[in-house]
């Protein structure tokens, strides 16, 4: 064997869709902070580059577009909320636990500061609420999503007769949304995580859990 054949063994394979992929994602989970702090509009190929080093023309071989660069960074915000809040949430118990759980990791995921602005799809739901297309179609989207993951895990506590026989999962799923999305905004807005505690004990009061109270104990009360 020649001593070239033995040094062309003896390299490392290159991987360049994978290190493609990698780059990619990095680019789009800055892409993503940059959003909730300048929008979604505010973001271009200009600034991303300035925040990761990467030359424009090196962008531009990844996003052809702003659009497409916009949903792209949809795209990543939402994988992020999925690992950060929904999955955690998916591996509680069903029923009133899980929806104890979903909430609580949405509180997590704004105090740890996993985006600089808060959660991602609040801070760019009412900036693009205003812009017909597709990026604003697909935040509505994940939206809706998210809502509706909430009502099935109400329905199923209603099923295990964890709350009261009148309650409407559609409207408690309104409120717990309109709750998380409210103290995520002032959390951002006064930097103060007694908001998020206080949020906190606003939706385990209204899960009829008070303080300290577990799902079966909750439970018994509300069916006495």
């Amino acid at each position: 064997m020649t001593t070239g054949a033995m040094n062309q063994r003896s390299r490392a394979p290159r991987h360049p869709r994978a290190d493609g992929e990698r780059t990619r994602g990095a680019i789009l989970r800055e892409a993503a902070s940059l959003a909730t702090v300048d929008g979604l509009e505010g973001l271009s190929i200009g600034n991303l580059a300035a925040a990761t080093g990467i030359s424009k023309s090196g962008l531009y071989a990844h996003f052809g577009s702003k659009q497409e660069l916009q949903m792209a960074t949809v795209e990543e915000a939402e994988r992020i909320l999925q690992a950060e809040v929904v999955q955690p949430a998916l591996a509680a118990r069903p029923g009133l636990v899980q929806l104890a759980a979903v909430c609580e990791a949405f509180f997590s995921y704004v105090q740890r500061r996993v985006f600089p602005g808060g959660c991602f799809f609040t801070a760019t739901a009412l900036e693009m609420g205003t812009r017909p297309g597709p990026v604003k179609e697909r935040i509505a989207a994940i939206q809706s999503d998210f809502t509706a993951l909430l009502r099935s895990f109400a329905a199923t506590a209603l099923e295990q007769h964890e709350l009261p026989a009148r309650e409407d999962p559609d409207r408690l799923a309104f409120e717990l949304h309109s709750i998380l999305l409210g103290a995520d905004t002032k959390f951002v807005l006064h930097d103060d995580p007694a908001v998020l505690d206080l949020a906190r004990q606003v939706i385990r009061q209204r899960l009829g859990l008070g303080n300290g109270t577990n799902p079966g104990q909750a439970s018994s009360a509300q069916q006495a």
